[in-house]
């Protein structure tokens, strides 16, 4: 039975999950064939935001520590570096 919640779907979601058989319902193998290569999409998707998300902290990390260290450069009035 499919359902909804606000947890976020994850590959097991799809792989798992069962609909209600109908008279003239689809063919069940198919939509399994089709199922397992939703879940793979996703997992994919999951491996490359996780990559995103801890590449971007890295860069967060390194733009604070490059701001920390010039915190106390001063720029000339005209906006460009003092000579």
């Amino acid at each position: 039975m499919i359902y909804v919640t606000r947890e976020r779907l994850q590959p097991p979601h799809v792989r798992l999950a069962s609909f209600d058989r109908r008279w003239r319902g689809l063919d069940p193998g198919q939509v399994h064939d089709y199922l397992d290569r939703v879940a793979d999409e996703l997992e994919r998707l999951h491996r490359e935001l996780t990559t995103a998300n801890t590449e971007a902290e890295r860069i967060r990390q390194g733009l604070r520590q490059w701001q920390s260290r010039h915190r106390s450069c001063h720029h000339a009035p005209n906006g460009g570096w003092p000579r």
